[in-house]
């Protein structure tokens, strides 16, 4: 077998020849130079992200997508379950004793494919159901159609995992065991989460929206000048940059993560549907959506001029702004 630094090309060039600028070739070069004196993982993952920064500058440089996307891979090996699992209160679950047409129903209502199971709370799972299972309901049974008469008939596996696993363990896991959703157990026992494996690929190339899904399923949603739709999970910071102003000062920051944060933080309990919350930055937090333990979707109206709202909320108004100032929607 030939040496392969023997049968590689020379690097010395000639003034006429002019010398690899592409980023694809200088890619090249750099995995070669890394692999050639086995260089640790985080310096690969060093030397990749310069190569992506000088793209810009090089002749055939990356486009945002492909850009973006790379960027996603070399940070989705420090992701850990519970910096993508969907959390306890948003998750979809069913009874073990609910009804098979009672069934149908709720796969038709959540849109998802597979639903979790649980005996008595969402703290004793006992597997999952897959749509896949449901099919046969569609035929007669005259022409020889399995028709499930439980849940029992149907349950399927779910891979239980700790918070702290690393996502790429996760993803390699369902890989090998082709189970595609996992619950995520706190250190107690009880269901803290939920992971499905379009969660982790959404990871790495962005949001994946399918045919069902439509704009009510959006984080924001713009209606009008000034004007938004909101998911209470929406991040605090995206709320800022759509308002134009900070929400909240650099304290509160550390602890309010989302939309729903800041609206507690204002009425110190879960506001019912119809109710409005002001802010004393000038805006205002219409509940659409809620039941007595959650909030789910609030409509916000900015209600100052930009120019006229706060840099910041002042030291001595963060008390005030943690009190009660919602007026309910008559």
């Amino acid at each position: 077998m030939p040496d392969p630094q023997q049968g590689a090309p020379s690097a010395d060039h000639s003034p006429d020849t002019p010398k690899p600028s592409s980023w694809p070739q200088a890619f090249v070069s750099a995995m070669r130079k890394l692999v050639g004196v086995r260089e640790d993982a985080t310096k690969l993952r060093e030397s990749l992200e310069e190569v992506i920064e000088e793209s810009e500058a090089a002749n055939r440089p990356l486009a945002r997508e492909e850009r973006s996307m790379m960027l996603n891979i070399l940070n989705f090996g420090e992701l850990k379950v519970v910096d993508v699992m969907v959390p306890r209160a948003d998750i979809i679950a069913v009874a073990e004793d609910t009804p098979i047409a009672e069934l149908v129903k709720i796969f038709r209502d959540a849109q998802h494919s597979r639903l979790p199971i649980y005996r008595d709370t969402l703290d004793n799972p006992v597997g999952m159901v897959h749509i896949k299972d449901l099919i046969g309901l569609a035929i007669p049974e005259a022409e020889g159609a399995q028709h499930p008469k439980a849940i029992q008939d149907i349950v399927r596996a779910v891979l239980f995992v700790p918070p702290s696993m690393p996502v790429v363990n996760l993803l390699v896991k369902m890989q090998a065991t082709r189970m595609h959703l996992a619950l995520v157990i706190d250190e107690y026992g009880g269901t803290d989460g939920l992971v499905s494996i379009e969660d982790l690929v959404e990871q790495i190339v962005g949001d994946i929206e399918d045919e069902h899904d439509d704009d009510a399923t959006k984080m924001i949603l713009p209606r009008a000048p000034g004007e938004f739709d909101a998911s209470a999970r929406a991040d605090l910071e995206e709320v800022e940059k759509v308002v134009g102003f900070p929400l909240v000062d650099e304290e509160e920051a550390e602890e309010i993560d989302t939309l729903a944060g800041l609206v507690f933080s204002l009425v110190g309990r879960v506001p019912q549907r119809g109710e409005i919350v002001k802010h004393p930055a000038g805006v205002e937090f219409e509940v659409l959506d809620a039941d007595p333990r959650r909030l789910k979707r609030l409509r916000v109206r900015v209600t100052k001029p930009k120019d006229d709202a706060p840099a910041e909320p002042a030291a001595e108004d963060s008390e005030a702004s943690r009190k009660p100032m919602a007026a309910v929607n008559g």
